[in-house]
């Protein structure tokens, strides 16, 4: 069952992402003139991510702490990553922001080609001069006023469990004077865990925005900086996860 499920959702996904990008093209040519940091295409977007949970019976996501982020402004989001489906969770934040994306994912017709549009930023792990472009990049944005969001454990983990973060992100924040924000997800690991691509039918995710934290807080020190905010993010997560068991076993 959950093959032929999976097979729906991955025809459905395929065609829609053919539709949806010639819609965002023509955003984007109308839009280019007066709206040069994408903001329409990128929300334009978001609601193209959010679709498969619209039109999914069995999926729901729930935004708390949506009013920590801004409109407009640099920050740097920071969220713990654990499946491929927190990628459309975290467009539900509706709100403008770019993208650090394995390069790979650009290249993916449609989908990629849309990710290009928008600007966001590609990244080659475990490649110096990527990762070297990939801060420029990012640093010119944060300059014009746009945050980025970032996953700073660099990889989804295999087991739920928030893994170690890298200084990258929290470099950026440190340099640019912006705040970072903390952002916890938790629920769709077992819609689509790493290395699989069959979906499951029932996924009830929550993604919980944290308030910013200001860099000169701690010193500028990088690394303070990085601990707080996973800490955060850990206990976040423990809290989500505590609730959905509880609600899980009530309804029992």
């Amino acid at each position: 069952m959950h093959v032929l499920s999976s097979l729906a959702f991955w025809a459905f996904f395929a065609a829609s992402c053919f539709v949806f990008f010639f819609v965002a093209l023509a955003l984007f040519l109308v839009t280019w003139p007066f709206d040069r940091a994408r903001r329409v295409l990128h929300l334009f977007s978001c609601f193209w991510a959010q679709l498969y949970f619209y039109v999914n019976p069995h999926w729901s996501l729930k935004v708390e702490g949506r009013e920590h982020l801004p409109w407009r402004g640099a920050a740097v989001l920071v969220s713990n990553h654990e499946s491929l489906g927190d990628i459309l969770a975290l467009f539900g934040l509706y709100r403008p922001f770019k993208w650090v994306s394995k390069a790979s994912v650009f290249k993916v017709p449609f989908l990629g080609w849309n990710m290009t549009l928008n600007g966001y930023v590609p990244l080659l792990r475990g490649d110096a001069q990527s990762v070297s472009r990939m801060l420029d990049h990012c640093d010119r944005w944060l300059s014009r006023g746009v945050p980025v969001l970032m996953f700073p454990e660099g990889t989804r983990s295999a087991d739920g469990e928030v893994k170690a973060f890298k200084d990258g992100a929290f470099r950026m924040a440190v340099k640019q004077g912006c705040p970072v924000i903390p952002i916890a997800i938790s629920g769709m690991r077992t819609s689509l865990p790493k290395h699989g691509f069959v979906i499951r039918q029932s996924v009830h995710c929550v993604v919980r925005v944290l308030a910013p934290l200001d860099p000169a807080a701690f010193g500028n020190d990088v690394a303070a900086l990085r601990d707080a905010v996973r800490e955060q993010i850990i206990t976040a997560k423990r809290d989500i996860d505590a609730t959905r068991e509880l609600a899980a076993t009530r309804g029992a």
